[in-house]
């Protein structure tokens, strides 16, 4: 019989005896250890448990102490939250015979979700080369082959207060499988009921600033590991390829926003600034009044070029393509959605003068979450600081967002093209820039970015957030890979 040592943290004391209590009775677990950081010595546990003292959770730290009391098991079972989890029938069994078949350094599972006493399934993402979010849902389980967990643990050379268990995963990537089984094995009770449209901003939280300095600094150093780093030598945009009529677009995809086009497109039309640009509104086939709006504000402004595509099958990207094909579009292309705002009258000349000041060939600049009436709301200014010059385009592969508002250099974006899709062609597209040129910065609020439930991504189901990052994952390997290529042929 395989010998399975379990990790879990402390939670209070009813949770931590439930946690463990089929558990503790299975014939493979050898040993049962509860993480904690209280040395008061008067912590309650449960029977036949052990407690495990550490300096802070998912810490190297932590790793590091776990792997000196793994030392005759084969295999840990570790638990990465503080919730109730019941283990199914059989599924200990499961998850070792899964590390037994296919010789994996990790396995995770699908799980059930108790949303308020209602029992829903949870499935999770298969593991890819890009999957290289720190944020990456594995569940709250995660199964390792003590061999290799040992081994990795041996060769980190840092201590991370809050990138421990990242470090540890991304390393078990580089020596061995990362390998998820398709079975629903546990229970989880929910303890985080936001929904998934504000759940997706906590990565950018201010608060969490130097959990991200901790996860960038691991990343950069696995994707130096695996040859996929990129020096910051960039490429000098050519400001004057091509021929444009007019300095900048604004480009506006929108469908169905009625209540909220019409305010965008007059943040527009209130800028200020010493060259000509015009709004280029892609209405993609709208029913609810938005192409009867845009037609009448087209009429008033000449500004304002409105264009509905031939095909109904356009995603966002698609909208996007057929904007800065068109030969009406300026020499730089500025993005705005269809319901937010500009947050002053001198944003896109801001943005504009960033291309010349920071030769950059795509800007981003700084957005403040709003309500619908346009009231701040947590977590308030989203600065992207990841986005710094000498690595922001390797960092760009750990997050899942670049950060608003962007721009684009027309001449280079008619070369990439945008993915037809409409979740996630923004990042592909910004990957794509940062691989060879600078993006440069703006760190003042120049967006107000409304959080409604008109949003896409407002209340996501799991299955639909999945596919969602699914395909951000797919485009990070496909990145990973041509910047692979690109080192070995020292481009």
């Amino acid at each position: 019989m395989s010998k399975v040592v379990l990790f879990l943290p402390t939670s209070y004391p009813a949770q931590d005896r439930e946690n463990v209590a089929k558990l503790k009775n299975h014939p493979a677990i050898s040993e049962i250890y509860f993480l904690t950081t209280d040395t008061s010595n008067s912590l309650e546990l449960p029977d036949r448990t052990k407690a495990l003292n550490i300096t802070a959770f998912n810490s190297s730290a932590m790793v590091k102490a776990m792997a000196g009391k793994c030392e005759s098991s084969d295999f840990v079972l570790l638990f990465t939250k503080p919730l109730l989890i019941k283990f199914g029938l059989f599924a200990l069994d499961r998850l070792i015979q899964t590390a037994d078949q296919s010789n994996a350094g990790m396995v995770y599972s699908d799980y059930y979700m108790d949303k308020k006493g209602q029992i829903l399934t949870h499935p999770v993402n298969d593991y890819q080369e890009g999957s290289l979010r720190d944020d990456f849902d594995f569940g709250p389980v995660c199964f390792f082959k003590a061999s290799i967990f040992k081994e990795v643990v041996s060769s980190m050379e840092f201590d991370y207060q809050y990138a421990g268990l990242y470090d540890l995963r991304l390393r078990i990537s580089q020596e061995s499988k990362i390998f998820r089984l398709p079975e629903f094995l546990y229970t989880v009770t929910e303890s985080d009921h936001r929904k998934s449209g504000e759940k997706i901003f906590d990565y950018v939280d201010p608060k969490n600033r130097q959990v991200q300095i901790e996860m960038e600094e691991v990343c950069t150093h696995h994707l130096k590991r695996v040859g996929a780093w990129l020096k910051p030598d960039f490429k000098e945009p050519d400001f004057n390829e091509g021929d444009f009529l007019l300095e900048a677009s604004v480009i506006i995809p929108v469908k169905n926003r009625v209540k909220t086009v019409e305010e965008a497109v007059r943040s527009v039309l209130s800028q200020v600034t010493d060259f000509n640009f015009n709004i280029i509104v892609v209405d993609n086939h709208s029913s609810d009044g938005t192409t009867e709006l845009i037609h009448q504000l087209s009429n008033e402004y000449e500004r304002i070029v409105h264009l509905i595509p031939e095909t109904k099958t356009l995603g966002i990207g698609g909208c996007w393509n057929l904007a800065v094909m068109n030969e009406k579009c300026g020499r730089f292309s500025v993005q705005l959605d269809s319901d937010d705002l500009y947050a002053g009258d001198d944003t896109l000349q801001k943005i504009v003068d960033a291309f010349y000041t920071q030769n950059c060939a795509m800007v981003v600049g700084t957005y403040q979450m709003v309500n619908f009436n346009l009231e701040e709301i947590p977590p308030g200014l989203i600065d992207h600081k990841e986005w710094t010059p000498d690595n922001g385009r390797n960092n760009a592969l750990r997050i899942n967002g670049l950060g608003a508002p962007r721009a684009f250099l027309t001449s280079i974006l008619r070369k990439i093209q945008i993915p037809d899709v409409s979740y996630g062609e923004d990042y592909a597209v910004g990957l794509a820039f940062s691989r060879e040129y600078q993006i440069g910065r703006i760190y003042d609020s120049l967006y107000l970015c409304r959080r409604w439930e008109g949003n896409s991504d407002a209340e996501l189901d799991v299955e639909k957030m999945n596919r969602y990052n699914f395909y951000k994952d797919r485009i990070r390997t496909l990145e990973l890979w041509k910047r692979k290529w690109m080192n070995n042929q020292n481009y």
